[in-house]
């Protein structure tokens, strides 16, 4: 197979997970980041791997360009990004604990904490979540396979039915972006309104 035959096979695969993907099921997110951005509450994610550069970029978007359009950033952080906290939970503890005891430090009831999870069964991810429902945080993951134990942890999990790792994390870099795009309208709305007098 030369390359092109095998990007047309990889682009025909993601169009079908395009296709079978429901718009609808980033609703809740989009609802409760926008409730985070307006009542100056955080927004923590995390992932690993492939999966942890995708929720880290979408930091930029949510923060840099909120704030540049609206004048407002959302607070959001990537809990991946601080090298030393995740090396220091992981060499004293377990790998298993590196997101948890930073979920603790940092999530607050009305916060909102995204794990994702190509396979839905990173128990780091796991075992974040559930410590920001202990901290009364809204929950949400990005699945991908068939949503492991993070569809249940979370309150709300959006699987990609894929068992490819690569196609699972290119449909959650557009669900990211999707997610930050419709934010991004919602706040834009709400900055353009004329104050009430």
């Amino acid at each position: 197979m030369n390359t092109k035959e095998f990007a047309c096979g990889y682009l025909a695969d993601l169009r079908k997970l395009i296709d079978a993907f429901d718009p609808a099921e980033l609703e809740p997110i989009v609802s409760a980041l926008f409730d985070a951005w307006r009542n100056g509450g955080r927004v923590l994610l995390m992932g690993n791997g492939g999966t942890s550069s995708n929720v880290s970029h979408i930091v930029n978007d949510m923060q840099k360009n909120l704030f540049l359009e609206t004048g407002k950033a959302l607070r959001t952080m990537c809990l991946s990004d601080n090298t030393p906290i995740l090396m220091a939970w992981a060499n004293d503890t377990a790998w298993d604990n590196v997101f948890a005891p930073q979920v603790e430090c940092w999530a607050e009831p009305g916060d909102v904490v995204i794990g994702a999870s190509g396979s839905g069964n990173s128990m780091n991810v796991i075992n974040g979540i559930e410590a920001a429902r202990r901290a009364g945080a809204k929950t949400f993951g990005l699945a991908g396979y068939g949503g492991g134990k993070l569809k249940t942890a979370a309150e709300h999990c959006v699987v990609v039915y894929s068992d490819n790792m690569q196609r699972v994390e290119d449909m959650h870099m557009i669900m990211l972006h999707m997610l930050f795009g419709a934010l991004m309208e919602r706040a834009r709305a709400v900055s353009a309104a004329p104050a009430a007098s």
